[in-house]
């Protein structure tokens, strides 16, 4: 009931019917009287007096979830740390592995000895990323604690399962695939979970865990050398089994602590609806398809080094050259860009931290062209470092752009298309880089070819920025225009009363 306005005796009447039909449990009711004139002025037109029951919607918001900042969290965070570790540890390192490899099951007439050998680690390191939209799945329905600790126990088996093998078709299952999938399963759960707990310290968080990676990077490529010679390939896979172990244990700390999305079942239907298994509601923001689709243009020639730098220092430089300092340098300095630029993603603005992620690519591409050309250790050490060091960068803020570009309710499934079209990248370009090298007859051609894709998937990450603020300004657009239409018919439709009507709305004592 709005002030001034007149009622005649049908007016009230239609009134009282209208408050008798509505549903008293369904739209809350504010009861309030009537001021004494507009009493009398009721009176004077066949009203009565009393008080008048006149329904004001009120709107019940849930409150705000607050993340802890802290707490368990912290506990999260080590366990998280540990599971990338774990992962990427084993994977960076299987350069050493890939040496072993040749040496294990290679012959001297085989000209494709390593195309061959390097598909191992790249069916591994492609199926941690192709799986990734299926753990997206799994972890939005099952949640990441359940997703994880399965995932550690696959991996686990396939590690050991692994150690057994003599030859390497079984060794393109049991370690390209199933220990892959394991570890698929293990990882994105840990990006996932964060969330939970942190929100400003974020970008810090990630910078921690992600640097779990490149510690196990730093020491692994030393303990691999030290086992690989004192107790052979199989028994270093049974001993590598262990990580596998501790992560399901990692994986238990998981607890989740985000509201879940209110429930859209049919009654009695047990299955979930289709939108919340594939959320293709990502897929409508402009952002994120450029974003989903510059990573993997720009990661073919990425994990190149990892799997092929061991073999090409030992060409070039003799097999007494210290090439695991290599691998430690880029773990080092991988762990020092992590916590930086992880710290630095917190101080900057929305979507601008795609601009980190594309000076890195710039870099990364440049140092991969730059490996060929250096004929002298201690310029390969330099590479090595800044390749190291804005590696980490790209790696730390891959999960804080993914919450600025689709929310923390849509971020697993945005985390796992992404990954899953990184797969394609990571797989074929080390068995390319390898073929390149038994045609060739060296590396060179394989790094300079491997620079080019970080420098154009980087160029197109520009574009992120731009999309997003056109973005931001049509929807702020959009809703100037919307107030202003209903304001203008709100004023037709009062018969002139709108401006008073406005001014008693902005007045903060009125009961509208």
């Amino acid at each position: 009931m709005t002030e001034g306005t007149n009622m005649t005796d049908n007016d009230y009447e239609t009134t009282k019917e209208m408050v008798a039909a509505e549903p008293a449990e369904e739209t809350p009711i504010k009861s309030f009287e009537k001021r004494p004139d507009e009493v009398e002025e009721n009176n004077e037109n066949g009203g009565s007096n009393g008080t008048i029951q006149e329904q004001v919607p009120v709107t019940v918001e849930e409150p705000e979830f607050v993340h802890p900042e802290g707490g368990w969290g912290w506990v999260v965070m080590l366990a998280a740390m540990w599971c990338n570790g774990a992962v990427f540890g084993i994977q960076n390192a299987f350069g050493i592995l890939f040496m072993s490899l040749l040496k294990e099951f290679g012959s001297a007439d085989d000209a494709d000895l390593r195309f061959k050998t390097a598909w191992v680690g790249s069916l591994s390191m492609g199926m941690i990323f192709f799986c990734s939209p299926i753990v997206s799945v799994f972890t939005d329905l099952l949640g990441c604690r359940v997703t994880a600790v399965g995932g550690a126990a696959v991996g686990l088996v396939g590690l050991l399962a692994s150690s057994f093998v003599t030859s390497l078709g079984p060794m393109y299952f049991t370690y390209g695939i199933v220990f892959a999938t394991g570890c698929s399963f293990a990882y994105q759960p840990s990006l996932v979970i964060l969330g939970h707990y942190f929100k400003k310290r974020l970008g810090l968080v990630n910078g921690i865990v992600t640097a779990g990676s490149s510690a196990f990077t730093v020491t692994l490529p030393f303990l691999l050398s030290g086992l690989l010679e004192k107790v052979g390939l199989q028994n270093t896979m049974r001993i590598l089994s262990i990580l596998m172990f501790i992560l399901m244990l990692a994986g238990l700390t998981y607890t989740p602590l985000l509201p879940k999305p209110v429930n859209s079942n049919k009654p009695g239907s047990r299955c979930p609806p289709m939108s919340k298994v594939f959320n293709v509601s990502i897929w409508k923001s402009l952002g994120y398809r450029i974003w989903v689709f510059g990573i993997p243009a720009a990661l073919y020639g990425y994990f190149v080094p990892y799997v092929h730098l061991m073999k090409h220092v030992e060409e070039r430089f003799g097999e007494d050259a210290n090439k695991e300092v290599l691998l430690m340098c880029i773990g080092v300095t991988s762990g020092v860009g992590r916590l930086i630029f992880g710290q630095v993603a917190d101080y900057v603005h929305g979507v601008n931290k795609v601009y980190l992620q594309v000076s890195s690519f710039m870099v990364i591409g440049v140092m991969s062209m730059m490996i060929p050309l250096c004929h002298v250790f201690g310029g390969l050490i330099a590479v090595c470092l800044l390749m190291g060091l804005f590696d980490g960068c790209f790696i730390c803020i891959m999960a804080p752009i993914a919450f600025e570009l689709v929310g923390s309710q849509n971020v697993s499934q945005a985390i796992g298309f992404l990954l899953g079209m990184m797969s394609v990248p990571m797989t074929v370009g080390p068995p390319i880089a390898g073929f390149l090298r038994d045609r060739l007859g060296s590396y060179d051609v394989a790094f300079y070819l491997a620079g080019i894709p970080p420098i154009v998937g980087g160029a197109v990450l520009c574009l992120i920025p731009w999309v997003e603020a056109r973005r931001i300004r049509r929807e702020q657009e959009a809703a100037t225009d919307g107030t202003q239409e209903q304001m203008l018919k709100y004023k037709r439709d009062s018969g002139g009363q709108g401006d008073a009507l406005a001014a008693k709305t902005a007045d903060p004592n009125s009961v509208i």
